[in-house]
């Protein structure tokens, strides 16, 4: 997959594409529609299939101190978009020069003068130009005007939710991992290097792999069966996470806490990438270490249990 930057001084072999536009954090299943239309229009134009999305996003553009949102690392959006086709990603700065655009600025600077476009397809509650002025209405009016095609995507639901990122935000904020990766069309996963920590958990011989979640939307605080890729491996390796502050034995710092079965090299400074298949109980504090050490034991027992009936033996 192709990946442009910007959309000044574009090469010629990177104009021409039909892009699906929009935010795509997660890739989930309504983003999923979105692109199956994009694939479907530009079979019709002979255009490449493409992507375009914003960096940063725009709502951490107007509220930088808003609290963590994200739902998936822009190596794993990467990875899952040209898993679906697209051939080509057009990463749109977001600063205030765009934010200040009308609409019709934006159709005619950035879509025809910079990308080109053959074709654009977006969901129907798309809003864009300086405060979101901007309708699908206009965007396919200001369009047709320079001959670009557009198509536009109902709200994609699943038969019981609709799906969006704010519904999948509050399935894992619930813990609700299924639900999460029923929209997604994908386990939740998070992103990180693995940080060096108190050691606690070798000396009670459940060794753990730290990593903080950044700007990652957070899960709810408690324990979960996971899979953890070591380094972009595969497949990723069964373990058992808890996520929160750790009362027992600290009771301040949010931190994730990965235990990885039958595993005993160095993880230290390695990238990890964990993905959450199921919540097995809430964070709480035990009365010292012998009790946590037990329950540790007990959790790892469960996460296996749930990892083998989710995939196959863990």
């Amino acid at each position: 997959m192709q990946v442009v930057h910007g959309f000044t001084s574009i090469p010629e072999d990177a104009r021409g594409s039909v892009i699906a536009l929009g935010n795509f954090d997660g890739v989930h299943q309504g983003h999923r529609h979105v692109i199956a239309l994009a694939r479907d229009l530009a079979d019709g134009t002979g255009g490449e299939l493409g992507v375009a999305l914003f960096d940063p996003h725009p709502r951490r553009f107007f509220a930088p101190e808003a609290p963590a949102f994200r739902l998936m690392s822009a190596h794993r959006r990467n990875l899952t978009l040209e898993a679906l086709g697209v051939k080509r990603l057009h990463i749109l700065p977001f600063d205030a020069a765009m934010a200040k655009m009308t609409p019709r600025q934006f159709v005619e600077t950035v879509l025809v003068e910079g990308l080109g476009v053959k074709g654009v397809v977006t969901g129907a509650d798309f809003r864009f130009g300086a405060g979101r002025a901007g309708s699908t209405g206009d965007l396919e009016r200001l369009c047709a005007e320079h001959g670009i095609r557009t198509s536009f995507a109902e709200l994609h639901g699943n038969g019981a939710d609709k799906v969006s990122s704010t519904r999948i935000r509050k399935a894992i904020l619930d813990g609700d991992m299924k639900a999460a990766e029923t929209l997604l069309g994908a386990p939740w996963a998070v992103e990180g290097v693995v940080k060096h920590g108190d050691a606690r958990g070798r000396t009670i011989g459940f060794p753990t792999a730290n990593l903080t979640l950044g700007d990652y939307a957070r899960p709810a605080y408690g324990v979960y069966a996971v899979r953890a890729g070591i380094d972009g491996e595969t497949p990723a390796r069964p373990g058992v996470a808890n996520f929160g502050k750790r009362p027992t034995v600290d009771g301040a710092t949010e931190l994730l806490e990965i235990h990885l079965f039958d595993f005993a090299g160095d993880l230290y400074d390695k990238t990890l990438e964990v993905e959450f298949h199921e919540f097995l109980r809430p964070e709480r504090r035990f009365d010292g270490i012998e009790a946590l050490k037990d329950q540790i034991a007990k959790d790892a027992q469960a996460a296996r249990a749930a990892l083998t009936d989710a995939s196959g033996p863990a």
